[in-house]
């Protein structure tokens, strides 16, 4: 099997496995990024439940990557296709490209990063056709009735919540998957996939973690935000699953972590953990409250998810050899590399998702043919490791992935446990 130098891996997926380092079948993912969708995390459901060791697929032969910098396909957003070139497959990349500010420029680094896997993967069989939702429900409309009359058979995108809760609406009534990038759990469901970061995947994996080093007895200081609600919504039931009796919740809002801190400091003595899924800038207002109400982390672990990885949690004393978990950020490093070589500047943190979803439609594209997208394959069991990791689908929708443990330190995060490579 013929290598060449560079980032490369290959793509597991029901029969494909992808493997870090050089390519040799298929590549794929990656975490949140940019600030549109903002430290999210991602999650699986059931790592833990499972006994038998999965079984992992023969990877499939013969494909290699371009070296890096090999000219992309291009798409032109307004472009009219009337006809599938034989032997492809179409698939309508939704994205809002003409959308103001953050969002536009995220929508554009999504953009490249699909032309980078379209160029990357040797052999690629599927017809790209990229479609333009403006950030809009309308416009994502639109363009999904348009993708429909052009023969797409697959869609990839949007990124919006409303946008892909419009498209995937007519996408599951033409009986077409969707993979799309929202982190809004709510608007996943069959047929319609989310490869994006949520809580899920942070929470279960540092449960996994805190069990596995004898931790029996949890309390937690959670955000009253979208992002808290998310993950307290997975720690109460993740916790009894793997018996460790969560003692306390306290949830807070701005301004008020004191006195919740204060409130947790009832029941120090009988906690072995304490679960903070804060960052940014709550990290300091909660190190110094922490403080305050004696909650010691000498005596007490910390633990916490992937919005951790952030400069102020490491600047921040009390969060010092605190328990996280997130995606592997090796693939991502290798992929930005690669992205500021060819587009001169750096990619936005989740336009590895792009890559990963149009690695993933040639790859299935490759070993099934006119099957590749069709539920058995998509949601197979046995997963795909991407440019963040090993993920897979599951049946609600919602990604499941494997992340790597990480503690805090000055100067940054040191790796405690690897992240999976299969799930079981």
């Amino acid at each position: 099997m013929k290598r060449r130098r560079g980032n490369s891996r290959i793509l597991a997926f029901a029969g494909l496995v992808i493997l870090s380092g050089l390519l040799v079948g298929c590549v794929a993912s990656n975490r949140l990024g940019g600030g549109i969708m903002a430290p999210q995390a991602s999650f699986p459901d059931e790592p833990t439940d499972v006994e038998q060791p999965a079984q992992v697929s023969q990877p499939i032969k013969g494909t290699e990557l371009a070296a890096p910098g090999t000219a992309a396909t291009e798409a032109t957003p307004t472009m009219a296709v009337t006809a599938i070139p034989a032997g492809t497959i179409r698939v309508a990349l939704i994205l809002p490209l003409s959308a103001s500010g953050t969002t536009g420029t995220v929508a554009q680094s999504l953009k490249n990063a699909a032309d980078m896997a379209m160029s990357e993967f040797s052999g690629a069989s599927i017809d790209l056709v990229v479609k333009d939702d403006r950030g809009t429900a309308d416009g994502a409309r639109e363009v999904a009735k348009q993708a429909l009359a052009e023969g797409a058979s697959a869609f990839i995108g949007p990124l919006l919540a409303s946008s892909v809760q419009t498209a995937g609406g007519i996408a599951r009534a033409a009986g077409k998957p969707i993979i799309a990038f929202s982190t809004d759990s709510g608007v996943a469901g069959r047929g319609v996939y989310l490869l994006s970061f949520m809580p899920q995947s942070d929470v279960e994996r540092i449960l996994d973690y805190a069990a596995s080093k004898g931790k029996k007895t949890l309390g937690a200081l959670i955000p009253d935000t979208a992002y808290g609600s998310a993950v307290n919504s997975v720690l109460q039931d993740g916790a009894a699953r793997r018996g460790i009796r969560l003692l306390a919740i306290e949830r807070y809002s701005q301004g008020s972590i004191a006195a919740a801190a204060g409130r947790m400091a009832s029941v120090k003595d009988q906690i072995d953990s304490l679960f903070i899924p804060e960052g940014g800038e709550g990290a300091a207002a909660a190190g110094k409250a922490i403080a305050a109400a004696g909650l010691d982390p000498k005596k007490i672990q910390w633990l916490g998810t992937s919005v951790w990885d952030d400069p102020k949690i490491y600047a921040t004393p009390q969060f010092q050899n605190g328990w996280f978990a997130m995606p592997d950020k090796a693939g991502f490093d290798a992929f930005a590399s690669r992205y500021r070589t060819k587009y001169g500047s750096d990619p936005a943190r989740i336009a590895t998702l792009a890559y990963d979803a149009v690695f993933l439609a040639n790859a299935l594209h490759k070993k099934a043919g006119a099957h590749a997208f069709d539920e058995a394959q998509l949601a197979a069991q046995d997963g795909v490791i991407g440019l963040d990791g090993l993920f897979r689908f599951r049946p609600d929708g919602t990604t499941q992935r494997g992340e790597a443990v990480m503690q805090v330190g000055k100067d940054g995060p040191t790796k405690l446990e690897d992240a999976p490579t299969a799930f079981h």
